[in-house]
């Protein structure tokens, strides 16, 4: 009976007690079991929020709940981008890059291989509405262009980087795509975004929490976001460290913060797909590599620019063809409104591409 309570109240829980070790932990050496069970803690707090999330999204309803577990996801990691730039003295000047590039290869290769495979095993084909994941698609080919390929062009600054004028019009542009985004996902054209089959998603038809459930939610959920920016505050040194003794690439801590911050949702995804929601999926997709970007770099921006931090936003020749691969395929994928099985597997092999040779470049 008390096990069976104690499952049932993980949601409460899980942020008190992330808050508690939080603050246990700021006195003692992140090395060893201590970094694991910190380790551990962060990730429990990454869900409890996001699930937290989702209890709100279930009262608002869609595509609002898509929306939230978006910008969930990208407090998050804003948060450890930042945390990590501040410990190490603003030395992390590829950081921001190396995450928002590996969110987009991951999410639109990653998450969005994963959903359509799964999804095309258990319904064969699926459908989605191309006016809105089209639209969306769109403004996410335009923002990595500008905040990942450009600066390689410019001529005002060292190859890879923006002036600070150069860097203002980007977080500007980029917040901007994202507010329009926002707008017809849930004002003007919200019917584009709406699933069109909800049969086989019993959470769908369950009764939405009363608003004092959706506020208690949301006050556990900035707990748990606070904990787990803490955390990754704590924890950035240590990352760094084991990437240098394996030897392994600059850009692995870039990918090991977006894999972290996006396992929640990629989980979220994927049970929409195998409930024949694949519009949910690609809400969940499209919506967060957008909102890694057109809220992400504003405030990397903003930060560097008041604390006179360096940024390379530009990435190399192998990742601007692997990015013009994803963007080739994802808009074929997206063609048509009807996936499977096939187009699924070739999203996976690039997104084993892109980690096998982020590791072996």
């Amino acid at each position: 009976m008390k096990t069976s309570k104690i499952l049932t109240r993980w949601p409460v829980l899980v942020p008190l007690l992330s808050s508690w070790f939080l603050y246990a932990f700021l006195t003692v050496s992140m090395q060893g079991y201590v970094a694991v069970i910190a380790f551990v803690i962060m990730m429990l707090a990454v869900i409890a929020s996001v699930h937290h999330a989702e209890v709100i999204a279930h009262r608002l309803g869609e595509p609002y709940g898509t929306l939230v577990l978006a910008l969930a996801v990208t407090v998050i990691e804003t948060a450890m981008i930042l945390s990590i730039m501040f410990a190490e003295g603003g030395k992390s000047a590829a950081l921001p890059r190396d995450t928002i590039y590996s969110a987009v290869m991951i999410i639109c290769n990653g998450v969005v291989g994963l959903s359509l495979l799964i999804g095309g095993l258990h319904h064969k084909e699926q459908l989605f509405r191309i006016e809105g994941t089209g639209s969306g698609f769109a403004a996410l080919v335009t923002l990595s262009v500008l905040v990942l390929v450009m600066p390689l062009y410019t001529t005002s600054s060292p190859e890879g980087t923006y002036t600070n004028s150069q860097l203002l019009f980007v977080a500007l542009s980029s917040l901007s795509l994202w507010l329009v985004f926002v707008f017809i996902q849930t004002i003007r054209h919200r019917d584009y975004f709406l699933p069109s089959n909800n049969v086989e998603d019993e959470s769908v038809h369950a009764l939405p929490p009363t608003v004092a459930q959706a506020w208690s939610s949301f006050v556990l959920m900035s707990i748990s976001l606070l904990c787990v920016v803490g955390l990754a505050k704590l924890l950035s040194p240590t990352i760094k460290s084991l990437v240098t003794a394996y030897n392994a690439p600059d850009a692995t801590v870039g990918i090991v913060i977006a894999l972290m911050v996006l396992l929640p949702e990629t989980w979220a995804a994927l049970r929409a797909a195998s409930a024949d929601r694949l519009q949910t999926s690609m809400n969940l997709a499209i919506g967060s590599a957008l909102a890694s970007i057109g809220l992400t770099i504003p405030l990397v921006v903003l930060f560097s620019v008041m604390f006179g931090f360096d940024l390379m936003l530009g990435i190399d020749a192998k990742d601007v063809v692997l990015l013009g691969l994803t963007f080739l395929v994802g808009s074929i994928t997206l063609g048509s409104g009807r996936t499977n099985v096939m187009q699924g597997a070739i999203h996976l092999v690039l997104f084993v591409a892109f980690l096998f040779l982020t590791l072996v470049p």
